[in-house]
């Protein structure tokens, strides 16, 4: 997991996590409210921009993780073109039946699904969820106590990785993972289940008793470790996505719906 935070710090990596929240939120209402092929292309490649060049990730990484859009863009768009409905007929077999306002409607939504993907990611990639927590609680003003839960959790997912491999490796010296058929299958679930849960409600306790003994409310006043603010990086942002927004908009009213 350690590799993927090994990357290229860009100015996305330093636009405050509130505001990018925010505008991803704000930009995937707008994308459900553009119906036109050429606004969501407009919106898709601006996206695909930042996704490229921004990210700072490698592009061999980058590559691969474009696989699965690209998949997700197949599936979403040939069912709607092959299935669905038009007067426009260009190809008809059997129960396959392309028209032209079916394929402009598979591609559209093809097109609204991959735009849904790269964003969503392009976040995950630029902003690190500590510092999406601490922006929450100084700029949005969110209670300490569930932000602060929201950290210890995700803290707890790579804990519980290496506990797994070293079950895994565990049984793997004593020879146990040998077992096959459903029967064994639903033993690796309980054996690997009952551990893992056990010790993560163990944890979960201490993090709360500690939190607890250590005076921890979200009623008074607090200072933080981290000052989550904002800067230019975020005016460039902000024009940026305002830009692409109503640069799909005017596409989308030059050619029409």
């Amino acid at each position: 997991m350690r590799e993927w935070e090994l990357v290229k710090e860009t100015w996305l990596h330093r636009v405050n996590p509130s505001l990018k929240l925010g505008m991803s939120l704000l930009l995937c209402i707008a994308v459900m409210l553009v119906c036109n092929l050429e606004g969501m292309a407009a919106i898709g490649i601006g996206l695909l921009v930042l996704f490229l060049l921004f990210t700072g990730q490698p592009l061999k990484r980058i590559l691969l993780l474009l696989i699965p859009f690209c998949a997700i863009f197949v599936s979403t768009a040939s069912a709607m073109i092959m299935f669905g409905k038009g007067e426009t007929l260009w190809f008809e077999w059997g129960l396959i039946r392309i028209t032209e306002e079916s394929f402009l409607r598979g591609m559209l939504i093809g097109l609204r699904a991959m735009v849904f993907s790269v964003l969503g990611l392009t976040f995950a990639l630029t902003t690190r969820p500590v510092n999406l927590f601490y922006s929450l609680m100084q700029q949005l003003q969110l209670d300490p106590k569930y932000a602060y839960s929201f950290m210890a959790a995700l803290r707890l997912i790579p804990i519980m990785t290496e506990e797994f491999e070293t079950i895994r490796n565990a049984r793997k010296v004593r020879g146990s993972e040998r077992v096959k058929g459903l029967q064994g299958i639903l033993f690796k679930m309980k054996v690997y289940t009952i551990p893992l849960l056990s010790g993560s409600i163990r944890r979960a306790h201490r993090i709360a008793v500690a939190m607890e003994a250590k005076r921890f409310s979200g009623k008074e006043s607090r200072t933080y470790y981290y000052n989550i603010g904002f800067s230019g990086n975020d005016l460039v942002f902000l024009a940026y996505m305002v830009l692409l927004a109503g640069m799909s908009y005017g596409v989308n009213g030059l050619f029409g719906n």
